[in-house]
C-alpha cells in the first residue's frame, strides 16, 4: 500500500472515529460517571470491536477480488453510492448532539470494557461502513500485509481517539467545546467521504 493510499485511509478513520454517535455516548459516561481510566478501558474494547469488522470486512472482500469480479466490481460503486450518500447526510443534517452522561453506580473496569466492546459489536452499521470503505482500498493482487495495515489502521486510530476523549474530555468545561465544533467536524467528514467516492469513478 502507497503512502498516499494509506494516508486516505488514515484520514477517513480519524474522521470516522472522530464522528459523534453511540460510542462516543458510552465512552463520554463511563469517563464522566466512573472515572478517567473507566473511560480508557471502554474505548480500548470498542477499537478491538472494530478491528473485528474491519478483519472480517478485508479478509471477505479479498475473497470477493480473487474470485467474484464481478460482484467485487457492484460492491465498490454500492460502496461509493453509500459513501456518497453518508458524505451528503453529514453536510445536510451536521449538528450538535446531546453529549449528556448520566450519574450512576461506580462500575469495575471490566463493565466499562465490556460496554466499550459490545456497542462496537452490536453496531450493524460498522460493518457497512468497512465495507464501504475498504472496497476502495482493496486489491485482486493485494497481500497480506497490507491487509493488515488497513485492520490495524482501523483500530488503533479508533482505540486512540477514545483514549484521547478520555483524557482530555474527563473535564467538563471541555464538553462544551465539542459541542461548539461537532458541526465543523460533520461538515469535514462529508466532503472527505463524497471525495472518496469520486476516487471511485475517476480512477
Amino acid at each position: 500500500m502507497s503512502l498516499v493510499l494509506w494516508l486516505s485511509l488514515l484520514l477517513i478513520c480519524v474522521l470516522g472515529a472522530m464522528s459523534p454517535g453511540p460510542s462516543l455516548a458510552v465512552v463520554l459516561r463511563q469517563t464522566v460517571s466512573n472515572g478517567r481510566g473507566h473511560g480508557i478501558a471502554a474505548g480500548c474494547a470498542h477499537a478491538l470491536g472494530v478491528a473485528a469488522w474491519a478483519a472480517a470486512t478485508v479478509w471477505g472482500l479479498g475473497i470477493l477480488v480473487n474470485r467474484y469480479e464481478t460482484v467485487y466490481l457492484a460492491l465498490t460503486w454500492a460502496g461509493a453510492a453509500y459513501l456518497v450518500w453518508l458524505g451528503f447526510n453529514a453536510l445536510r443534517y451536521a449538528s450538535t448532539p446531546e453529549l449528556q452522561a448520566e450519574n450512576g453506580t461506580r462500575e469495575t473496569y471490566w463493565q466499562a470494557a465490556r460496554s466499550g466492546l459490545f456497542i462496537s459489536l452490536l453496531n450493524p452499521k460498522l460493518a457497512v461502513f468497512f465495507t464501504a470503505l475498504f472496497s476502495q482500498f482493496v486489491t485482486a493482487d493485494q497481500g497480506l500485509e497490507a491487509q493488515l495495515i488497513m485492520v490495524l489502521t482501523a483500530s488503533i486510530v479508533d482505540g486512540l481517539w477514545y483514549t484521547l476523549v478520555a483524557l482530555l474530555f474527563s473535564q467538563a468545561h471541555l464538553l462544551a467545546w465539542l459541542r461548539r465544533h461537532v458541526k465543523r467536524i460533520e461538515q469535514m467528514t462529508g466532503v472527505v467521504l463524497i471525495g472518496l467516492a469520486v476516487r471511485v469513478v475517476i480512477p
